[in-house]
């Protein structure tokens, strides 16, 4: 299985990617929306809601820092023209298996 995974073509690679990203993105931004919405009706609990609304935004960050990556792979693709190297694809693989690991908590 992790041997096909690291086989994928670019564009896979960029489609799955982005697809993981866009979707941790879009839950932690609904997700920190609700936290908030809580934390100003209540605010017995905002000290509890405090941590988890921070734990949302370093989940925005992190898909940021991905986003960045990926950027900076497809920019050296562009001036190269010369297919993944062992490094992108291993920078590409990493993003992958965070995505899946952050959905699986």
């Amino acid at each position: 299985k992790m041997g096909k995974q690291r086989d994928l073509s670019l564009e896979t690679y960029i489609e799955k990617t982005t697809t993981n990203i866009e979707e941790d993105r879009a839950m932690a931004k609904s997700l920190l929306i609700d936290v908030m919405t809580d934390m100003k009706a209540s605010t017995a609990d905002r000290r509890e809601m405090g941590a988890i609304a921070a734990k949302y935004v370093e989940n925005l960050q992190r898909s940021n820092e991905q986003l960045v990556k990926l950027a900076a792979i497809l920019q050296r693709q562009k001036t190269n023209q010369v297919g993944l190297t062992e490094d992108d694809k291993e920078q590409l693989f990493d993003i992958l298996n965070e995505n899946r690991e952050d959905g699986q908590r």
